[in-house]
Formats: C-alpha cells, structure tokens, sequence
C-alpha cells in the first residue's frame, strides 16, 4: 500500500519462499492459489435427544448439504494450475453432553482456488448449496489473498538461466503449495516468482535450512540480478 500511494511499481520481484524441493534450484513457483476462508453457523433448535420433535438438530440439517459440497468441482484448473479445492478443517457442535440436542453446528472451511474461479464464484456455488437445502445459517467470509500467475517472460527466463548456469539444473515452474507474500506485490508488480532453498521442515519443530543450501542460492540471486541489469541496460 505504501509503494502504491508513492506510485512506486516494481518491474520485477522476487520473494525468497523455500520452494526447492530436493535441491537449490530444483523448483521455483510462478504463481500461487488463492486463498478464501469461511465460518458457516448453521442454526438449529436445542432440545432433549428423547423428545426430538420439540428440537431442530443442525448436524442432521447439515449432513446432506455438506456431502453435496465435498462432491463438487469447482473448477477444472488450468496448464499452470490444479483445480481448486474445497477442504473443511474444523466442526463443532453440541455442549458435550450426549444426551443434548445441539442448538448450532460451527463449521471452519477453505477454499484454495486457482485463476479459473473468482471469490465471487466460489461463494455464490456454495451459498446455492446451502439455499437449496434449506438451511437457516450465518456466513462470514476471509479473503486470504488472491491467486497470481507470472507467465515465462523476462523474469522466468533470468532465474532459469541463473539456476542452469549456478547449480546446472533444469528448473521445474509450479504453482503448488500455500500462499505467500508473493500475492500482495503481485497486485502492483506484473512479474513476481518466489524462488529459496528446500523446504522439507517447512513448519516444523527446528525448522532450518542446510548450511550448503547457501552459497549455491545467493550465486543464483546474484546471476539473476546480474542477467535483469543487463537486460535493462541494452
């Protein structure tokens, strides 16, 4: 927000994400998902489990809608891109008692969606789910952050000869993964890729980098910078 109140626009940028897989320079990413979060409260009538009839249970109101929602496919991909996903990550109802028929189920989902689909779109699908079954519910949405792509251009083409020329490895381009800040200077700049060592402890207890994975990253940060400059100079 800043460099965009100054008017400032980056050609290009690079964002240091551990995105190699086996080896330095093995893969870089030239785009990531997008992320969108949601909380559905889906409201129901508390009661005793032996007189069902005076109550309204969620789950059971829920239940058929949900099973529709994890059938669907929101969108086939693209070359860059797998389709998008739709993943529940926490459920809760109930006052932990089993002999109560819970008042509200609280349902934590997310969508990881790809160039194919706008938030827009996912949230008008999956609200046309829950309409059409009939559920009395809340929404509320998160936009985490939108999907971005950098085709092979300038860019690419600089960081996959300054891997070659560094570690003499063929780079692979993927948009795999989770999201980065890659995706808020993807609104001002028009060619961003995220390029760092591996990252097989990527949130893990002692998460670190090898020592050895160093040296042959700085080379390629340093021939990439080099090749730009040049390129920007002719």
């Amino acid at each position: 927000k800043a460099l965009q109140a100054r008017g400032d626009a980056p050609q290009f940028c690079i964002v240091g994400e551990p995105t190699s897989v086996l080896q330095t320079g093995d893969m870089i990413k030239n785009g990531r998902r997008g992320t969108m979060s949601g909380k559905l409260t889906v409201k129901g009538v508390q009661g005793h489990i032996a007189y069902p009839h005076l109550a309204d249970n969620p789950i059971h109101r829920l239940a058929p809608a949900l099973a529709e929602l994890v059938g669907i496919r929101w969108d086939e991909g693209n070359a860059f891109f797998p389709p998008t996903s739709w993943q529940v990550s926490n459920i809760h109802a109930g006052t932990g008692a089993s002999n109560v028929i819970p008042g509200d189920c609280v349902v934590d989902f997310n969508f990881r969606f790809c160039t194919e689909s706008t938030p827009e779109s996912l949230q008008q699908g999956l609200t046309a789910v829950l309409d059409r079954h009939g559920l009395n519910y809340e929404l509320n949405w998160t936009i985490g952050g939108l999907p971005f792509l950098t085709t092979p251009g300038t860019l690419v083409a600089a960081i996959q000869k300054a891997i070659a020329d560094e570690t003499g490895l063929t780079t692979e381009l993927s948009t795999t993964g989770g999201t980065s800040d890659g995706r808020f200077i993807a609104q001002i700049c028009p060619q961003v890729i995220e390029f760092g060592p591996p990252n097989a402890t990527i949130h893990k207890v002692n998460e670190h980098v090898a020592l050895s994975d160093i040296a042959p990253l700085k080379g390629v940060y340093r021939r990439t910078l080099e090749q730009l400059n040049a390129g920007l100079s002719a």
